[in-house]
């Protein structure tokens, strides 16, 4: 058998020849089945956090994900800890990949990292795939595929997944407010004028909550796996972030990445998403079947959607920070800065209109 290796991500983060022939070796003794044959990998583009990698070997594929380079926040980009979420949450609920193996020895790459199955389907990110064509029957098809998805993983028995160690659900949301507060004067790097009255609004209107589910905690268009007939969800992906919290945020959270048509152009163009297109349902479409589909209320979305687009600025300016002190490579992050303070002042703006909800 050959030992060659075709590597297409070559010295991509210190992933070199040599690095790539310590996971192969590790892959083969403890993947049951995995051939002896070329190692391709090529490292898939699209993501911000973790880094990803198509791996195939043979007729055998997978997945491996690894933390990025640089400082990270603490309890970040935890491999572990995720891996084992979706080994629990995988026969609950069938859109997770199934993770083969995880390690935590850093002799092999110097993180740790798992390796899950293959899924495949189209990933619908800021435009149409080349050579698809949509109809506004398929747009509002794949929205209501997010919706639905979503509430069937907000039904998920989290006792009988056994992931109740995963999440604090009592203070979660005081803590989340305090928390990305803290964070981004952790990570700032300009003065942005509306912060402080927006963090000051945002710690004095925290919504109690009376409910705890499994949430994803990213749950977005761009994180799941389209069937290329449109007609099912074939995987949601990037479950660092999921605990055991107010479904609620969960939702804000969807809504703040679910862009539509008549919003303002420097908010689509701060976190830019296919949703925009006006054959996508609306935010308050999204909201009500969510609704109709869980029997919750969902009136007093205000605050959420508002942190929504608090936390989606802080997660840009941890990336523009890594790039500017030069831990990160990403050329993408670096105008990051012009997004953050576009979606700052957009959550301002959002906290002041109280009785207008902009679903």
């Amino acid at each position: 058998m050959s030992n060659e290796l075709e590597v297409n991500a070559t010295s991509v983060n210190g992933m070199d020849d040599l690095t790539w022939e310590s996971v192969r070796n590790y892959l083969q003794k403890h993947i049951e089945g995995m051939p002896n044959q070329p190692l391709t990998i090529n490292q898939f583009q699209a993501g911000t956090s973790n880094l990803t990698y198509h791996i195939q070997c043979g007729d055998w594929e997978g997945v491996m994900r690894r933390p990025p380079s640089g400082p990270l926040p603490p309890k970040a980009h935890d491999m572990g800890r995720e891996s084992k979420i979706m080994s629990r949450l995988s026969p609950f609920f069938s859109y997770v990949p199934k993770p083969y193996v995880y390690c935590e020895d850093s002799s092999i790459i110097g993180v740790p990292f798992y390796v899950m199955e293959r899924k495949n389907g189209l990933v619908l990110d800021k435009e149409f795939p080349k050579g698809v064509t949509f109809s506004e029957n398929d747009c509002r098809q794949v929205s209501y595929l997010v919706v639905d998805t979503m509430a069937e993983l907000h039904s998920v028995d989290v006792k009988k997944a056994r992931l109740e160690e995963f999440g604090r659900p009592q203070g979660f949301l005081n803590r989340q407010v305090h928390g990305w507060i803290k964070r981004y004067q952790l990570y700032k790097t300009e003065e942005i004028s509306v912060f402080d009255a927006l963090s000051k609004w945002l710690a004095e209107n925290i919504p109690s909550s009376s409910e705890a589910v499994l949430i994803h905690n990213d749950y977005k268009l761009n994180n799941m796996l389209i069937s290329y007939d449109l007609q099912r969800v074939e995987a949601v992906v990037d479950w660092e972030l999921a605990t055991i919290a107010d479904p609620l945020f969960d939702l804000g959270t969807t809504l703040g990445y679910w862009n539509q048509h008549d919003d303002p152009e420097i908010v689509k163009q701060g976190i830019p998403s296919i949703t925009a297109h006006s054959s996508f349902i609306s935010r308050r479409e999204f909201a009500e079947r969510y609704a109709s589909k869980t029997k919750r209320d969902v009136s007093n979305l205000h605050f959420y959607l508002t942190f929504s687009y608090f936390r989606a600025a802080i997660a840009l300016q941890q990336m523009h920070y890594r790039w500017k002190i030069g831990s990160a490579k990403d050329e993408r992050f670096a105008t990051f800065n012009h997004s953050v303070k576009v979606l700052m002042e957009h959550a301002h703006e959002h906290s002041l209109n109280k009785g207008e909800f902009r679903l």
